[in-house]
């Protein structure tokens, strides 16, 4: 939903050709898909119980973009290698991979978000903290028309769970994972634990599992983020940085919000309206995402092998079952993954901050909002401009800054009351939010000079002088 919000600030969000969340209703652990069935689970905000919960962190639904698409694109290069000019420009030597032309780009910065192989990563010699890998996975991507099994069976993710059955060491566990409804199918093929990763099955030994192999690909299971995000100029971001399975759906999310938090920056310096000092923020901010990212994503899987493994019948292999099914909540109903990211950079003026309240006991199922979204806050920030929310309007500074009122008899009222829930000011507090929709600064009640505060604040968070 946080990448959804980022989208949503450039009119994108209703142009994605994507799985709408209808399709995305269940998660399933079954026998084989059109036979017998385990378990099910709501998934991705559709469980009735939660639906609350989901709607008050963000406007936007979860969307499924499954990334099997490829396509080819103007400016169709690989990255070789760069290096930094006197006066501290970058030159990139890339290659056209139609024509295999090399040749050389001049910029001023470098964003290394080519993936996880990411070859300026490597060049940076960035360090990566790295936690033991959980095997070799296995994509196949398969044609195959199930649109008559799972009429009443929706959903996006389907679990094969045969414990008491063989399995090649390469196919352990496998995901039916849903590209388009319902006829495409990209099987994920997970490894027996520690099973290793010298995996060599033949196209036969896919066969006789499955027909109509649209494509195969091999992926390494990694926990795996980057100690840093930039360096001077050269800024890293996406699978680049943090590497990890698709579990909780955070890949490309947190990728697209790693750039909308750089891009406002790189804007801002640009526009002259920031200091350079403000590009420390972002591996100051966006790092610590990633780290809970990795951790999350691969604890989703080890989740999932408590479901796979054989243990004796009877009431308490059920008991076990269920017990196990509910921890998977964890990856289906992670508002708090998704929506509790609190900052702390000099990209947030904290000199007035009391002592932050605690994130919720379960910060990965309940969500403590880096913004009070309601009644109205999360669909009037952002568009580009910062935004004051108070209880009487006023106006200030040279940046834009959009200025909202809510409070009895202002601009907008708070009938419900949920604002004065989430605000944490009193009523003639201030809360200036940043274009990316997190609090920069607040008052927790109103000043006597509030412009010059203002100026101060905004000065300390863009890193201009005084």
């Amino acid at each position: 939903m946080a990448a959804l919000e980022c989208l949503r600030d450039i009119s994108l969000e209703y142009l994605i050709v994507a799985i709408p969340n209808d399709s995305m209703m269940h998660t399933r652990w079954y026998r084989s898909i059109s036979g017998e069935e385990f378990a099910r689970t709501y998934s991705w905000g559709n469980d009735p119980a939660r639906a609350r919960d989901y709607d008050a962190a963000s406007p936007c639904d979860h969307l499924d973009v499954p990334q099997t698409n490829g396509f080819q694109c103007c400016f169709d290069t690989s990255f070789l290698s760069f290096e930094r000019e006197t006066g501290g420009t970058i030159l990139s030597r890339v290659q056209d991979n139609l024509t295999k032309y090399v040749y050389y780009i001049r910029s001023k910065y470098l964003f290394g978000c080519e993936g996880a192989r990411s070859q300026v990563l490597r060049q940076l010699n960035t360090p990566l903290i790295k936690n033991p890998g959980q095997g070799l996975a296995t994509n196949i991507l398969v044609k195959v028309d199930l649109s008559q099994v799972l009429d009443t069976r929706k959903g996006n993710l389907h679990w094969v769970m045969q414990p008491d059955g063989e399995h090649p060491a390469f196919g352990w566990a496998t995901i039916s994972r849903m590209i388009k409804p319902w006829n495409e199918w990209m099987f994920i093929m997970l490894p027996r634990p520690g099973s290793g990763f010298d995996f060599q099955p033949t196209h036969k030994e896919y066969l006789e599992a499955l027909k109509h192999i649209l494509d195969i690909l091999k992926w390494y299971i990694n926990e795996m983020i980057a100690e840093y995000y930039s360096e001077g100029n050269i800024f890293c971001l996406g699978d680049a940085v943090h590497r990890h399975p698709p579990f909780n759906g955070l890949g490309s999310n947190t990728c697209i919000q790693d750039a909308y938090n750089l891009a406002w920056k790189i804007a801002y310096f640009m526009k002259n309206r920031a200091g350079p000092e403000i590009f420390e923020s972002y591996s100051a901010e966006r790092q610590p995402v990633g780290e809970g990212l990795i951790t999350r994503a691969n604890q989703g899987l080890r989740d999932h092998i408590l479901l796979s493994a054989a243990t004796p019948e009877g009431s308490a292999r059920i008991a076990r079952l269920q017990d196990a099914v509910c921890g998977t909540s964890q990856e289906f109903h992670a508002v708090g993954v998704e929506m509790n990211q609190r900052y702390e950079s000099r990209a947030v003026y904290a000199a007035d901050e009391k002592a932050r309240p605690p994130l919720p006991n379960n910060s990965i199922l309940e969500h403590k909002s880096h913004l009070p979204r309601e009644p109205t806050p999360s669909g009037l920030a952002s568009y580009g401009v910062f935004s004051l929310f108070i209880g009487a309007a006023a106006r200030t500074l040279g940046i834009e800054i959009r200025v909202y009122s809510i409070s009895w008899a202002q601009n907008y009222k708070d009938v419900y009351f949920n604002w004065a829930r989430r605000r944490e000011v009193s009523e003639d507090g201030y809360v200036l939010v940043r274009l990316d929709r997190f609090v920069g600064w607040r008052s927790q009640s109103m000043i006597s000079q509030p412009k010059e505060k203002l100026l101060l604040v905004l000065r300390a968070m863009l890193s201009r002088p005084l």
